[in-house]
């Protein structure tokens, strides 16, 4: 069965998805997502190298401008989002992700052959900073799309828990980045990281990229995603201009708390997995305070998300039950009654340190487990992909990927070590307000979509005295 719209009884119709294809939809996103967050995502772990490789000469601010190159890629994010969001809704949600794949992992094995500072001079950080864009234009489009793909093929019973396995992908793409960096920071001399071995992790990225490739190529198009076209076709011609003359007289409220959940939940995410490395290796030993080493601050991020990794899917299960609020609302108010005291705890030695980044990930935990299969109710099918695509990378880019920089900057001009804390909480309390006006989405089929089942919990079919399956029993009955 392949999306196939039946009777469901109560007015309306129900569609009804092979439960082998909606496995293998998900477990290709899940997998790709791997692939594309470990080669966003290690640029930030192996920034203790990379400042002394391309900013050699900048002092106290080369780790600012190691965080500014990483911010670069989300000056492009929401042209990648407004670019090619529109292109998954009038062609596909799969031709799209496989675009993106590719030119992800390309752009990330390039990076990796970049010559260091002293061999080409000012030419190689603005090579770097060319590719980050090149990252971060492909990520406008990737995320999304895979997110919106794991909702579209998710039965509505169980959409949290599918959705919560783009981010176990994530979470595992991050993890792998900070376990080969760790690796690599603690095997191999400093001469030898800084010459040669930094390049190790983006050059893992090709055999990654390739095999997340293949499996997004063998993808067939969402059950919603076909409905629409056999209902409206010429939907699939809409002008982006229209996206955007729909989203701001119909959904101006949808847009608002969409940017408040992703605000909440990528900001959390970029100062714990972007910002607190270079805080515990770098800032808080130029500020007389007790920091860490870069293999240790790496192991407990990996540390950190393992036991995210470990709880998120029973936390996205846990959602299909109790509904997404309740979740959601958990993690914004743990942000503000303790994102301050979580930076606190990050300069009281090691214990401190693993339960403040235990709190940051307990509060990212919640965002992350949930938000992917709540955004995409916010909108229908006829401009999910775009609309999401544009609205998560102008927040994200505007005031979540930006945080490490202004974070790095406001410390190092303030003198002030409170700022990550600051950060997040103001991060819980948009989290906060836009829970708040949310209308709870648990177990609701998407907007403009068939309410979705899978033929997995579908009632056994009778079985005839000889203990065959019958599907009409009333014509296969013996005269």
């Amino acid at each position: 069965m392949n999306g196939t719209p039946v009777p469901s009884g109560a007015g309306g119709k129900l569609a009804i998805e092979d439960a082998q294809t909606i496995r293998r939809a998900t477990t290709a996103a899940a997998l790709s997502n791997v692939a594309t967050w470990y080669d966003f995502g290690t640029y930030s772990y192996i920034a203790i190298a990379l400042d002394r490789v391309f900013f050699p000469d900048a002092g106290e601010w080369a780790p600012v401008l190691t965080l500014g190159t990483f911010a670069a890629a989300f000056l492009v994010r929401p042209l990648g989002g407004i670019i090619l969001g529109p292109l998954g809704d009038r062609f596909g949600r799969t031709r799209v992700l496989s675009a993106t794949v590719f030119l992800m992992t390309f752009a990330t094995a390039l990076l990796g052959l970049v010559p260091s500072y002293g061999s080409i001079g000012i030419a190689a950080p603005l090579i770097v900073l060319f590719i980050r864009m090149l990252q971060g234009f492909s990520v406008g489009g990737e995320y999304i799309g895979a997110l919106t793909l794991v909702a579209e093929y998710a039965p509505d019973r169980r959409r949290g828990t599918l959705g919560s396995l783009l981010e176990f992908g994530t979470l595992i793409g991050y993890m792998f980045g900070a376990g080969i960096t760790s690796i690599l920071v603690a095997a191999l001399p400093e001469d030898d990281l800084l010459t040669w071995g930094w390049r190790l992790p983006f050059m893992l990225a090709l055999p990654l990229g390739v095999t997340g490739l293949y499996l997004r190529m063998d993808l067939e198009e969402t059950p919603a995603f076909r409905q629409q076209m056999e209902r409206s076709p010429a939907m699939a011609t809409m002008a982006l201009r229209r996206v955007f003359q729909i989203l701001a007289k119909h959904y101006r409220s949808a847009v608002l708390i969409a940017g408040g959940l992703i605000v909440a939940w990528n900001v959390t995410n970029y100062v714990l997995t972007n910002y607190v490395p270079t805080y515990l290796t770098t800032t808080l030993p130029a500020h007389g305070e007790s920091g860490t080493s870069g293999a240790l601050s790496a192991t407990l991020q990996v540390a950190v998300m393992l036991a995210m990794l470990i709880a998120i899917v029973f936390v996205g299960k846990l959602s299909d039950r109790i509904g997404r609020k309740p979740i959601l609302l958990t993690g914004s108010v743990s942000l503000i009654l303790f994102g301050l005291p979580s930076v606190w705890l990050l300069r009281t030695g090691l214990p401190g340190q693993v339960c403040g980044l235990l709190i940051m990930g307990f509060a990212l935990l919640c965002f992350a487990a949930v938000t992917p299969s709540t955004l995409p109710t916010l909108f229908p099918t006829f401009i999910r992909y775009g609309s999401l695509a544009i609205i998560f990378n102008v927040f994200v880019s505007a005031f979540a990927g930006t945080a490490p920089t202004v974070i790095g900057v406001a410390v190092t001009t303030t003198e002030n070590l409170d700022w990550p804390g600051y950060y997040l909480i103001g991060a819980g309390a948009i989290g906060l307000a836009s829970t708040l006006l949310l209308k709870e989405t648990a177990g609701r089929p998407l907007t403009g979509a068939a309410p979705l089942t899978s033929s997995a919990d579908l009632p056994s079919p009778p079985l005839s005295e000889d203990g065959v399956p019958m599907e009409n029993p009333l014509k296969d009955r013996p005269e």
